[in-house]
């Protein structure tokens, strides 16, 4: 089975959009939009090695929450613990989906998902995006709105920052629709020597011997 974006939950487009801003390319900010800009990619690209915890809220006012990894290059983990058992991993090959309530597995190349550009060594900061706001608080927090520029019409993302230092605090994501959901980090703090078998994840409906 393939895995679509709207399968990978947990709002990851986001990420990946902000780490490909290309501040460079937004005739229509200021100066200092575009330093704003190029502090959030700056952090993003010093995000190497995290963990944290996050609420994930909805349409009709479905809630989950869980925890997350982050080890760049290429290896991510989001585990929830409501709804209980659903994983999402990225193990620098392959994303992977289980969700043992329906004992449903799913994978798809991590190229061909949004988390290769913010899970890369290096991340770009050439691919296109259409920044439509930048805001800025007298305390150092900054909210960002962007749509992917090749496919404007597929949705938005809103991040937002908080400063002094800046940190990622939360983010929207508004599909063609219009419906959003909003993803709170309520824990994020660096992490040193995470265990790479949370980056492991084996198809569990794979029965010995089965091919």
């Amino acid at each position: 089975m393939t895995l679509s974006r709207r399968d990978l939950a947990f709002g990851l487009t986001s990420i990946a959009a902000l780490a490909a801003f290309p501040a460079q390319a937004q005739a229509n900010l200021s100066a200092s939009d575009r330093a704003a800009l190029a502090r959030a990619q700056g952090y993003l690209q010093a995000l190497t090695s995290a963990q944290g915890t996050f609420v994930e809220s909805g349409a009709g006012g479905q809630r989950r929450q869980g925890r997350f990894y982050l080890q760049r290059p290429g290896r991510m983990r989001f585990e929830y613990t409501s709804p209980a058992g659903l994983l999402v991993v990225s193990d620098g090959y392959n994303v992977k989906r289980w969700d043992p309530r329906l004992n449903v597995f799913r994978q798809v190349p991590l190229g061909q998902t949004p988390l290769s550009t913010f899970l890369a060594r290096n991340v770009r900061l050439d691919q296109g995006v259409r920044i439509e706001r930048v805001q800025q608080s007298a305390g150092g927090g900054l909210t960002i709105v962007a749509r992917d520029q090749r496919r404007p019409n597929d949705g938005s993302v809103t991040l937002v920052f908080g400063g002094s230092p800046m940190r990622l605090m939360e983010w929207t994501i508004a599909d063609a629709q219009g419906a959003a959901t909003r993803t709170q980090l309520t824990q994020l703090s660096p992490a040193q020597s995470l265990n790479a078998s949370l980056f492991r994840l084996s198809d569990p409906t794979r029965r010995p011997g089965r091919n």
